[in-house]
């Protein structure tokens, strides 16, 4: 059996929201598709108060914004305007150009809120690193549930467990919130090659060893392994197929092509980007 690599995550903070970031890491660098994984702390705003990410670009790369606690409000250049509820899932593939804007709708603003939640970016494969973006919404309703025995596996996006999502994964995938009660177990399988698992909350074991919480935890390949939980748990599990070639990070820009990702930054700081409509403010490169 080979041991499970830990990553510790880095506390950081978006336009005032607190957050832990585990990926990507010197550690590891992607897990599956996924490139960055942002936990979004549990944050009480008081009335006046709230996220305003003005507007800012991405290449190369899906994100999948899911909350526990809270709305967004989403806003890009392909026109898309969308109140994001907990639950929900806001994904926006980027393709050669997009920008957007992420913040907290006026009302809950007005009356003061709890913000809690999770975004993740997943790299495009080199067939669609280019050409148009995409944006869609999939109501809470929408995401598959399997409940027994005391485990809820809800599908965030991708495949596993005999459910699937609707959400539009461009390589394979497995993006799963998963709920333990005291004392009951789950079997991760090896269907996918890469995996990951994160505990939100609660005390939980791997094969009989503790886990630590809001540390992100890769799964040795081709191995099952045992979550159990010792409270009740809540743990996201994640991963997929390898990337299909090395990628380059760079500030919001993802792509294989480090030119690209030049190319990208003197655009922006040009001005020369599809804007978010009825927005003017920007988030300038660092």
């Amino acid at each position: 059996m080979t041991a499970p690599l830990i990553v510790r995550p880095r506390a950081e903070d978006v336009e005032g929201q607190p957050i832990l970031r585990p990926l990507p890491s010197a550690k590891c660098r992607s897990v599956g598709p996924f490139v960055f994984f942002d936990h979004m702390l549990q944050t009480s705003y008081p009335a006046g108060k709230g996220m305003n990410i003005r507007q800012h670009p991405h290449i190369g790369l899906s994100t999948l914004t899911y909350l526990f606690e809270g709305q967004i409000q989403h806003k890009d250049s392909l026109g898309s305007d969308q109140v994001v509820n907990a639950g929900d899932v806001s994904w926006m593939t980027a393709g050669s150009a997009i920008a957007h804007v992420e913040r907290t709708p006026q009302a809950l603003v007005e009356r003061g809120f709890v913000m809690h939640g999770l975004q993740v970016w997943l790299a495009s494969p080199l067939s669609h690193e280019e050409g148009p973006g995409h944006y869609s919404h999939h109501p809470a309703k929408s995401l598959p549930v399997s409940e027994n025995l005391g485990v809820s596996i809800r599908m965030i996006a991708g495949s596993g467990f005999c459910l699937e999502s609707p959400v539009p994964v461009l390589s394979p995938t497995l993006y799963a919130e998963l709920h333990l009660q005291t004392a009951t177990t789950l079997l991760i399988p090896t269907e996918h090659e890469e995996r990951a698992l994160y505990v939100l909350e609660g005390e939980a074991q791997l094969d009989g060893e503790p886990l630590e919480p809001h540390a992100l935890v890769i799964l040795p390949a081709g191995e099952e392994m045992t979550l159990s939980a010792d409270s009740d748990c809540h743990a996201m599990l994640f991963g997929g197929a390898p990337l299909d070639g090395p990628r380059r990070m760079n500030w919001n820009f993802v792509s294989s092509d480090p030119a690209r990702i030049d190319e990208a930054r003197r655009r922006w700081a040009a001005g020369d980007w599809p804007s978010v409509p009825g927005e003017s403010e920007r988030i300038e490169l660092p």
